[in-house]
């Protein structure tokens, strides 16, 4: 029987580096068919909702951005018990801790993937809403897809370079070209909150 398979990408597009989990993914997805025993999921920051998607695979592999504590832009791979000890060492965000608490609600019912793999990219920046990722981080998504190719094919799976434009996994809306494309400047948009509010909290 085939390996059932879950590539996930986690994270916030909204906030700069947080996407970077979701933009592997979309970014695999894109390039790439695989066939039916493999699931590519934009895992957002949907948490405990990702449970039963966990359970029900052999091989986990995650991509996110994570705080290791290196310079902006490291690429890390970690495998294994690893995995749920990087997620929750230093969290940027809650949806770390959500998926955390999935590593560990699968474990206590003997549903954990048998194999388990987290690509994680420091971040540069987090504070900017709107923001896409920063150059140091957007540099390591070719090395980082490289290595999730790397590992379905141990796992017994080769992806076929895609010859036609692949479904959206996600809005298309919010693709990375649009996204970025269409960001409104500084000027017309409040990168860190609106300045008018928070003059009338302050008040």
């Amino acid at each position: 029987m085939s390996k059932r398979i879950l590539v996930l990408g986690i994270g916030n597009i909204l906030w700069a580096d947080e996407g970077f989990g979701v933009r592997c993914v979309e970014a695999l997805h894109a390039g790439w068919s695989f066939p039916d025993n493999v699931t590519l999921m934009d895992g957002g920051t949907q948490g405990l909702y990702l449970l039963p998607y966990v359970q029900e695979a052999d091989c986990l592999l995650v991509f996110d951005a994570v705080d290791y504590g290196d310079a902006p832009g490291a690429l890390r791979q970690v495998t294994g018990d690893q995995v749920p000890r990087f997620m929750g060492a230093k969290k940027m965000s809650l949806h770390q801790t959500g998926f955390q608490e999935v590593l560990m609600a699968a474990e206590l019912t003997g549903k954990l993937p048998a194999e388990l793999v987290l690509l994680g990219v420091q971040a540069e920046e987090l504070e900017d809403y709107g923001g896409s990722l920063r150059a140091s981080v957007k540099a390591q998504m070719v090395p980082a897809l490289n290595l999730a190719l790397d590992w379905l094919e141990r796992w017994g799976v080769e992806g076929r370079v895609r010859s036609d434009e692949a479904e959206a996994i996600t809005d298309r809306a919010l693709a990375i070209d649009v996204y970025e494309g269409q960001r409104p400047s500084a000027d017309e948009a409040c990168r860190l909150g609106d300045a008018r509010f928070l003059t009338m909290a302050a008040a």
